[in-house]
């Protein structure tokens, strides 16, 4: 588990640089309030706290899902999604290794559907705004949602690439005219692509270290790979290509972080293919196609519901018995 928070901090490092401090105010929150809320659960359970605790989980939990909101959220957001993803997606079920559901992802799914507008709000990189947003400024925003004078929300947060990809293809753009936008960049989105270079960084470190193995980052970023190769070939001017789809969002984030968790995922190897590559084909069907502009967080839910059937019949056959 401290692996995993060491493979984040490259990512958390240039997410900060790009965007501002304000990520770091929101691991924070979302830290304290994993740890508050898993000590209350474990003294309501009448469980030992202290071993629970000192394990990282219930921090993983917090960090996963304060680096899929927007750094910019007010703070009882932040709040309200960690407490959501511990006690319910967590220790009602529980506890770690009894929790069918990735819990950042629950917390971020209740979030997202019911605060939509909020979800939406994502910063610009500081390199494209005149307009920049210091450290306190950030803090001042998401503690009272208020901002100097001189300064609009509008002049600093935007739809993401994803949103704004899938909202101007149903304008009849195409998609030339749609990607010389400044907010796309090179590979996928204009300074996220970077974060999730970094964090593709962080991955390799934990395959690496023998912390995760290949087949879930690889089945799942080629899910996604091979349908938007399809859908690209097919018409280029109204479907994205594959390189924006897989640094844009949570892509990088998802294979190597989310998807990887021991306790909702598959145990056997040809499971793990086959759980990821569900995951990636749903996540780009939920973003040319569904009605949110990523995925990630559905795949996973829909694909952890799969989890034991595709184990049952993914079983190794055992050596001295016929197949």
């Amino acid at each position: 588990m401290f692996k995993v928070l060491l493979a984040l901090m490259p990512g958390i490092a240039v997410y900060a640089w790009l965007f501002g401090g304000g990520v770091l105010i929101t691991l924070v929150l979302a830290t304290a309030t994993a740890l508050v809320t898993e000590a209350l659960m474990l003294k309501l359970r009448h469980r030992p706290i202290q071993p629970f605790l000192s394990d990282y989980s219930a921090v993983i939990t917090a960090w996963l899902l304060a680096l899929a909101i927007p750094p910019l959220a007010p703070w009882w957001l932040i709040v309200v999604g960690t407490a959501f993803s511990i006690i319910i997606a967590k220790q009602l079920y529980g506890g770690l290794g009894y929790n069918p559901f990735n819990p950042a992802m629950v917390g971020y799914a209740v979030l997202l559907i019911s605060f939509p507008v909020v979800m939406t709000k994502w910063p610009i990189a500081l390199s494209m705004v005149e307009t920049k947003l210091n450290f306190m400024d950030q803090f001042h925003y998401i503690f009272n949602q208020t901002l100097p004078a001189n300064i609009t929300i509008d002049a600093v947060t935007s739809a993401t690439p994803l949103d704004y990809l899938k909202t101007q293809l149903k304008l009849n753009q195409s998609m030339e005219m749609i990607q010389s936008s400044p907010i796309f960049g090179v590979l996928g989105t204009q300074g996220s692509e970077y974060i999730a270079l970094a964090y593709l960084a962080g991955g390799l470190f934990l395959w690496q270290q023998r912390v995760i193995t290949w087949h879930l980052p690889t089945a799942f970023l080629g899910g996604i790979a091979v349908m938007a190769s399809f859908f690209w070939a097919i018409d280029a001017s109204q479907y994205a290509n594959p390189m924006f789809h897989l640094f844009s969002g949570a892509s990088m984030l998802g294979a190597f972080f989310i998807l990887t968790d021991p306790v909702s995922g598959p145990t056997t190897p040809k499971a793990k293919l086959y759980f990821a590559a569900g995951a990636g084909i749903i996540t780009y069907l939920i973003r040319v196609y569904g009605g949110y502009p990523d995925g990630v967080a559905f795949a996973v839910i829909f694909m952890n519901i799969c989890v034991p059937l595709i184990d049952t019949y993914t079983q190794p056959r055992v050596f001295g018995h016929e197949k």
